[in-house]
Parts: C-alpha cells; sequence; structure tokens
C-alpha cells in the first residue's frame, strides 16, 4: 500500500472527527486577552483551560520585559545552537537562578518541555539500564521511554507495591547486565491532579539503588511552601535525582529546565540531542524567564491567590455532589459518566448557553462511558466565575442525568 493512502484511510484516533470537531472541540480558537475571561465562537466565555496558573501572562512587569527585549534583541538572538553559536551569560544566570529555587546544585536550560524531557530519557539510559515509570506519565515520557533501547517496566498509578513488585524485576536485570536503574514519575499528573507519591517512591530508594527523574510541570510554582514543587512539598526534594519543570505552566512562558548534580547536568548539556541539536531559546524567552521567576519567587500572594480560587472551586463542586477523583492539586477533574455524543451536548450546552470553557476527554483517551471535564484554576480567577461555573455544571449534569443529551432525546426535540 502505498503510504500515503494507508494515512488518509485512517487519519488517527482523533484526526477522524477533524470535519466535524475542529475548530469547536478539537483545536478551538480563543480570542483576547489571556485572562479568566475570553471570546470564543463570538460569545464571552469564562476560560478554565489556560495553564497560567499564577496569572503572569500579562503581569504588567512581564509584558514589558518581553516588549523591551523582543525590541532590543530581536526573536532570532542569539543564533545557532546553544553548544555551537547560541550561547549567552542571561542563559547561565538564568540556570543559575533556577537550581538556586529548586534547591539544587546546577540545572540546564531546554527549549521545550516535551523534547527536551523526551530526548533527556534517552541520554541518560543504554541498554544495559532498566526504567520503571508509573502509567499515568504525560505522552513526553512514555515517548522518551519507548525510546529506550533496554528493558521498561510501567507500574500501577501510584501504587507502590506495583512499582516494587518491578523495581524486583528490574534489580534482577542490573544484577546481572551490570547497569543502572531510573525510576520516573510526575509531581502533579495534569489529568487528574493526583500528586505522585514521591515520598513513597523515595523511601524505596536505599533497598533498589535506583535514581527517580521528576516531571514537576504542573507543582513548580503551584506547590510547596515558597512554591518549588511537589518535592517541596512532600519533603523530599533532596532525594530526586533529576527535577524537570517547564515555563508552560506557572511561567505562562515558552522554555523547561532540568535540575540536579552538577556533573550530571554537564552531562545532559553534552547529550541531550534536542537541545544540542536545535536553536538556542531565543534572548526574549531568556529574558522573561528571569522576570517571571522573579515575580514567582517574590509574590507568594499570587500562589495564595490561586489556592483560593482552586479551593472555592474545588469545595464548591465537591458540595454539589461531582467526583473530582483523587485531586491533591489546582487541577480540578470533574468526571461524569456518559458516551461521547452525550459529551460533545453537554460541552456545547456549556460553551454556548452557560458560557463556560473547559477541556472535555473522552474515549479512547479515558474509558469508555466516562466524561471528563477538566478545569484549571488560575491567581486571575474570581469568586464570581467560580459561582457562575458551579451554576453552570449543576444545570447540565443534571440534564445529563435525565437523558436530556442522549441523540433520542434531541431528535425528539428537532420533530
Amino acid at each position: 500500500m502505498d503510504l500515503f493512502t494507508r494515512i488518509r484511510e485512517n487519519a488517527g484516533p482523533l484526526g477522524k472527527y477533524a470535519d466535524v470537531a475542529e475548530g469547536y472541540y478539537i483545536f478551538p480558537k480563543l480570542e483576547g486577552e489571556i485572562a479568566n475571561r475570553m471570546v470564543f465562537n463570538g460569545k464571552e466565555v469564562v476560560v478554565w483551560s489556560i495553564n497560567n496558573y499564577l496569572g503572569l501572562a500579562n503581569h504588567p512587569d512581564v509584558r514589558k520585559v518581553d516588549a523591551e527585549s523582543a525590541a532590543k534583541y530581536g526573536m532570532a538572538y542569539p543564533m545557532g545552537s546553544r553548544m555551537m553559536s547560541g550561547n549567552t551569560d542571561m542563559h547561565g544566570q538564568l540556570e543559575k537562578e533556577l537550581a538556586s529555587f529548586v534547591n539544587k546544585p546546577a540545572s540546564l536550560l531546554v527549549n521545550f518541555g516535551y523534547q527536551g524531557i523526551f530526548s533527556a530519557i534517552d541520554a541518560l539510559l543504554s541498554r544495559k539500564d532498566v526504567v520503571v515509570y508509573d502509567s499515568g506519565c504525560h505522552a513526553c515520557i512514555v515517548d522518551g521511554v519507548r525510546m529506550h533501547l533496554g528493558q521498561r517496566f510501567v507500574f500501577d498509578h501510584n501504587d507502590m507495591a506495583s512499582l516494587e513488585k518491578n523495581l524486583q524485576r528490574a534489580k534482577q536485570i542490573t544484577e546481572k547486565t551490570g547497569g543502572g536503574i531510573l525510576v520516573i514519575s510526575e509531581g502533579v499528573f495534569g489529568m487528574r491532579g493526583e500528586q505522585g507519591d514521591l515520598k513513597g517512591i523515595v523511601a524505596l530508594k536505599d533497598k533498589y539503588n535506583f535514581r527517580l527523574l521528576v516531571d514537576d510541570a504542573h507543582g513548580f510554582g503551584t506547590l510547596g511552601a515558597r512554591g518549588a514543587g511537589a518535592g517541596e512539598e512532600q519533603g523530599v526534594q533532596d532525594e530526586i535525582d533529576i527535577y524537570f519543570s517547564t515555563f508552560a505552566k506557572s511561567m505562562a512562558g515558552i522554555g523547561a529546565f532540568f535540575a540536579g548534580e552538577a556533573d550530571i547536568m554537564q552531562y545532559l548539556k553534552y547529550n541531550v540531542r534536542s537541545q544540542i541539536f536545535a536553536k538556542s531559546l531565543p534572548m526574549p524567552f531568556v529574558e522573561g524567564g528571569l522576570q517571571r521567576l522573579q515575580l514567582l519567587k517574590e509574590n507568594p500572594q499570587f500562589k495564595d491567590k490561586l489556592w483560593e480560587i482552586a479551593t472555592a472551586l474545588q469545595e464548591g463542586l465537591k458540595a454539589r455532589g461531582f467526583n473530582l477523583g483523587n485531586t491533591t492539586s489546582c487541577v480540578t477533574p470533574v468526571i461524569l459518566d456518559g458516551s461521547v455524543p452525550e459529551a460533545t451536548q453537554l460541552v456545547t450546552d456549556l460553551r454556548d448557553n452557560h458560557g463556560i470553557f473547559c477541556s472535555i476527554v473522552v474515549y479512547p483517551v479515558i474509558p469508555r462511558g466516562m466524561i471528563l471535564l477538566r478545569l484549571i484554576p488560575t491567581a486571575v480567577h474570581t469568586l464570581q466565575d467560580v459561582e457562575v461555573t458551579l451554576e453552570a455544571f449543576t444545570s447540565v449534569a443534571e440534564k445529563l442525568r435525565l437523558g436530556a443529551y442522549r441523540a433520542d432525546q434531541i431528535a425528539a426535540k428537532i420533530a
């Protein structure tokens, strides 16, 4: 079969819905300033679908530095890969400040979270090594693990008994190969909001002699006394061997970083292929990152406001009988029973009639018969936004319970 013939006949699990879903359910277009309320489909909506946790996206100091840096340097400088011609003192300064903030000796700046961790997993592991990772890990980790030429095992989500069983298997292999073991988890699992059981994982380190890599994209800036993440929150930051986070969430920017022992960061600096063969992070993102980090460190009230909104939203939903799963973070999943067609009708009702925009997740990403609506609170939301959202969710949940979104009921109304 011709390659393109196969592609045209099978567009993939999401691509097959493009004709009916693109622009509304998939690849929707939000317009206006990044804020708690934006415009969708010509109407104002309360937006719970943007990872602007601390509200830095439109902070005046951030906008000022972004604009001034772009005017001073343009978007091209520094040109070339950082290894060859794209290194600057400011790249190094941002690394030093990031390392200090997450209480690690050194850090490494990379351009993007997905490509960064994907490539770092490949760089860290040889075919003699074994990687053991949580089944709930993000696609960037799964794709990185798939690149591994040695053995890989997945443990049940946050299940320490399952982790230990797989560590026993890994240890048996590495005793023969002479390799090492890497365990990978997340600080916060972004879909359902549970923190990774980092404390439970590190309790097994002495027994199985592994290294721990934690992707803390959703924990950085939102958890811990200083906002240094899930490791700080759980009191095990020192036991995380390689800490990773992205600027795309709390920092409302572009870029990512690793942090850990200086010689390990040096190794990654010279071996992460997605970085050494890519153009250096442009100066506006570096200077912008420095400004965002400074605001994050000096303004704990941003995190306090975020949690005020998150707590009001989560407690309000629970009081009205909604199932939020096991979230222990700001990520707020609302789990409902229903089919994919019902889910689309429910979301349409939320957006068009109630002015509420949130992300929708359905089968095959989650089990058949389940609808997951994910809400991301931010420091720029208001308690009024929360109240409006609670009323809207109460309304659509009742309609879902009564079958109003079923195809036969909709057809009957039209008839």
